[in-house]
């Protein structure tokens, strides 16, 4: 074994440790014929290579890139990517049922003739019905699919659970057999994901949802487990993909948005660590707090930065030990699915929304310059794409800030021309300043920015 890998043994070496083998076992051999021993060393050293290769090519398949047709089959069903179902006739369908009902990949349907199986799984969505899911005949036969035939559910499901199914166009009928080198393709691709690691798996299947933004996906790890953050799409999708892609959905966390301090005063004022999002009028539970009397429902009279004011009277709760969080969470996301035969509880965080605008000031001592409105044009647009291309949960960096807009202007006036270059950013109406020695503008951990059309305003002064 080498740091290329397997390789055979050279033929010199094979035909000496043959020799040493025998002489170990029969030190008088030499007495033979000096050609006898040649033959018979030439035939046995022949049988030595042959199995020498034979033990590399062995080692060599157990991989997708070199496996034989057997052992390639052998991998693909651990994949879960079957052989030939490729080229079988396909159709997409699409089930009507309890939203949060779990299908699994390989769930069969079928027309009362032909059975077909789901490729990737799914769920039933808020509105009682799935997305439309790919399902693969399970047999090569060429035979066409109707549309609406495709309406009788083959696996089984709980009596409790109301679930029907139908194809709402026609499928594709088989083509031809599925060639060894297109399997491999597959086999490969289905392999590549599952090893690089949680997070990475994690991202993959929530960036397949419809409505996922890329941006908007995060995977933290926290003390004693991970937090899933996953704005857009349908959350009973979203739930899906996590169940699918985490080893132990035991280990999940939500938000970590919680209560600081709680004034026992009138009204009752509630610190966090992270802005709630709520507005004024907006009522919320709070429990697992000491002094218990502060485990009640409050009505928000006014919000300042990370400080909610309420209309409750608490002069008689006692000093404020600690223990209180909101019930549930506002950020977080808890849906049930039911993958028979169990239910599962997915929590994952719904990031919430930054508003952010940027004021920039510029100018330059270049004499009689006149493509100040120009760049004014040119710098606005491109400041509020790189806002609004920041991943959730990461800051504003005003260097990167400084490029873009040296960038954006470039056909206009030259970087070293720019002479007064300043950022004052807003998120959600109060000026934000940079953490002291760096050129970083922190926002939320759990949010993400948004820039509007109008939101960045470029002036020469």
């Amino acid at each position: 074994m080498t740091a290329a890998g397997p390789t055979t043994t050279p033929v010199q070496t094979l035909y000496q440790n043959l020799i040493n083998f025998v002489a170990s076992q029969s030190p008088g051999f030499t007495v033979l014929p000096a050609g006898l021993i040649d033959d018979i060393t030439g035939t046995d050293v022949g049988a030595l290579i042959t199995i020498d290769q034979a033990r590399v090519d062995a080692i060599n398949s157990v991989t997708p890139f070199g496996a034989n047709a057997f052992i390639l089959a052998q991998l693909g069903a651990q994949f879960g990517v079957p052989q030939g179902v490729a080229a079988n006739g396909s159709v997409f369908v699409q089930f009507s049922g309890p939203p949060g009902f779990v299908f699994q990949p390989g769930f069969l349907v079928g027309d009362g003739t032909n059975q077909y199986s789901l490729q990737d799984g799914g769920v039933i969505q808020a509105g009682g019905t799935s997305p439309l899911l790919l399902a693969v005949s399970t047999n090569s036969g060429t035979f066409a699919i109707p549309a609406g035939t495709v309406s009788k559910i083959v696996t089984s499901v709980p009596s409790a659970f109301a679930v029907t199914v139908t194809n709402p166009e026609a499928g594709t009928p088989a083509t031809t057999t599925e060639s060894v080198q297109d399997y491999r393709a597959r086999v490969l691709q289905a392999g590549l994901v599952t090893v690089t690691g949680t997070p990475a798996f994690v991202k993959t299947l929530l960036g397949k949802v419809t409505g996922v933004q890329q941006r908007l996906i995060s995977v933290n790890q926290l003390p004693g487990g991970w937090q899933i953050v996953c704005g857009g799409g349908d959350e009973f999708s979203v739930a899906t993909a996590i169940l699918q892609s985490v080893p132990d959905i035991a280990a999940l966390q939500g938000s970590q948005l919680g209560i600081t301090a709680m004034t026992a005063a009138n009204p009752v004022v509630i610190t966090t660590n992270l802005p709630t999002g709520f507005s004024v009028g907006q009522t919320f539970t709070v429990t697992g707090a000491t002094p218990t009397a502060y485990n009640v429902t409050y009505t928000v009279g006014s919000i300042a930065g990370n400080t909610i004011t309420t209309t409750t009277n608490g002069t008689a709760f006692g000093a404020y030990v600690g223990g209180a969080t909101f019930s549930p969470n506002p950020r977080d996301v808890v849906v049930s699915l039911f993958q028979n035969p169990n239910t599962y509880s997915i929590p994952f965080v719904n990031p919430p929304q930054q508003n952010v605008t940027a004021a920039v000031t510029w100018n330059t001592t270049l004499p009689n310059f006149t493509a100040g409105p120009s760049v004014n044009q040119l710098a606005a647009p491109a400041l509020q794409s790189y806002l609004n291309s920041i991943f959730v949960g990461q800051p504003i960096n005003l260097l990167e800030m400084t490029a873009t807009f040296q960038n954006a202007v470039a056909s206009v006036i030259a970087a070293p021309n720019i002479t007064t270059l300043q950022f004052a950013v807003v998120i959600n109406g109060v000026p934000a300043t940079p953490a002291a020695g760096t050129s970083i503008i922190q926002g939320d951990p759990e949010g993400f920015f948004n820039c509007s059309a109008t939101g960045v305003t470029v002036t020469q002064g």
